[in-house]
């Protein structure tokens, strides 16, 4: 029996949740059926009218693509643009086409992470992580049942702090109430004022696995009505931000690193500030546009950051605090279809499963 292609989907969601996407993005499955029958995989950066030949040629009826081919709704289908004509073909040909943006770029083992990986960079971290994607949960249970109800919202996601599982606060105490005449009370009488011996827990949960976590709780809490409050906070996730930071194993001259950048990346030619006639240690990347982490990579005391589409004036904003380096767009995120092809590879080791052979860079070098 195979997979749907829904179940796919399902997983990436999983890996990097729709709910890490900018608010911009489209970051979806934009054409094709969850409920179809799967036959087949192909990765890649873009999804242009060439991929989609490609697909069809190969048999895969998925596309997985890091760059969302619509960004913003369409009003027409003619076929007068690229896009247009890309959708119009997938359609035709039940060629369905996921895309899996910035969710994917900030996660901790995501894009950044790829490009770190490439450079040997160690003691990794998010250069900016991102606020307002944490709430607290605080509820009571009695003493003997909490085991139970910590196993199942720990299970569901619950308690999770970067590198550390199942993690709460917890605190003694005694819970009080009179179940109603309509009640249906696990423990104690109705009408009749009962003390129970009770814990309460606080968690982290992440906003988009609460409803699951409230679910769970529920279901597996004694009491017919739990009580529960949620509360946003505005702690950072460590997990889950924009670029990454990290450190070479060795120090070395700014030529040298730059030779070795253009190596591990497989880079043509590459753009940079001026050289300070400092060593290079630590290295700030964001694969695609990411001139906004500038102050953050200067704030960490980078010693270089690494993007692309960086604009003439935005150069002088490094104001010769480290070098920056513009490796391209294209180069900065190829490596992401391997990523998504052993992610694939490893969590669904029997599908049909292929990386593009078309080179969608729209810019050329001489």
């Amino acid at each position: 029996m195979g997979y749907k292609i829904g179940e796919l989907i399902s997983w990436l969601e999983s890996f990097a949740p729709p709910a890490y996407q900018e608010s911009y993005d489209n970051a979806t499955l934009i054409t094709g059926d969850r409920k179809s029958e799967l036959t087949g995989v192909l990765c890649t950066l873009d999804c242009t009218e060439n991929v989609v030949d490609e697909a069809i040629e190969l048999g895969a009826n998925l596309i997985v693509a890091h760059h969302p081919i619509v960004f913003r709704g369409l009003k027409s289908f003619t076929g007068r643009n690229y896009v247009e004509r890309t959708v119009i073909k997938a359609i035709k040909n039940d060629i369905a086409i996921f895309a899996i943006h910035t969710n994917l770029d900030h996660v901790a083992a995501g894009v950044n992470k790829r490009i770190s990986d490439r450079l040997g960079l160690l003691k990794t971290k998010i250069l900016q992580p991102k606020k307002q994607l944490l709430s607290k949960l605080e509820f009571f249970v009695p003493n003997e049942q909490k085991s139970k109800v910590l196993d199942a919202i720990f299970k569901a996601g619950a308690g999770k702090i970067g590198e550390y599982s199942d993690c709460s606060f917890q605190t003694l105490g005694t819970g009080t109430f009179t179940p109603s005449e309509k009640a249906n009370p696990s423990i104690g009488e109705k009408g009749k004022p009962e003390q129970v011996d009770e814990t309460k827990v606080e968690v982290l949960v992440s906003n988009h696995l609460l409803g699951k976590v409230l679910g769970v709780l529920k279901q597996s809490h004694p009491y017919e009505e739990v009580a529960y409050y949620v509360s946003n906070i505005e702690n950072e996730n460590q997990e889950v931000g924009a670029g990454m930071v990290g450190e070479l194993e060795m120090e070395m001259e700014e030529i040298e690193f730059l030779d070795y950048l253009k190596d591990k990346m497989n880079l043509k030619v590459l753009k940079h500030t001026g050289l300070l006639q400092k060593k290079i240690k630590k290295v700030a990347v964001c694969g695609g546009a990411g001139i906004f982490l500038l102050n953050q990579a200067k704030k960490v005391k980078a010693d270089v950051f690494i993007t692309s589409d960086v604009k003439y004036h935005e150069f002088f904003d490094v104001e010769e605090q480290l070098i920056l380096c513009d490796i391209g767009h294209y180069e900065s995120e190829i490596f992401t279809k391997e990523l998504l092809g052993e992610l694939l590879s490893q969590n669904f080791p029997n599908i049909a499963l292929y990386l593009t052979k078309v080179v969608t860079n729209p810019t050329s070098y001489r």
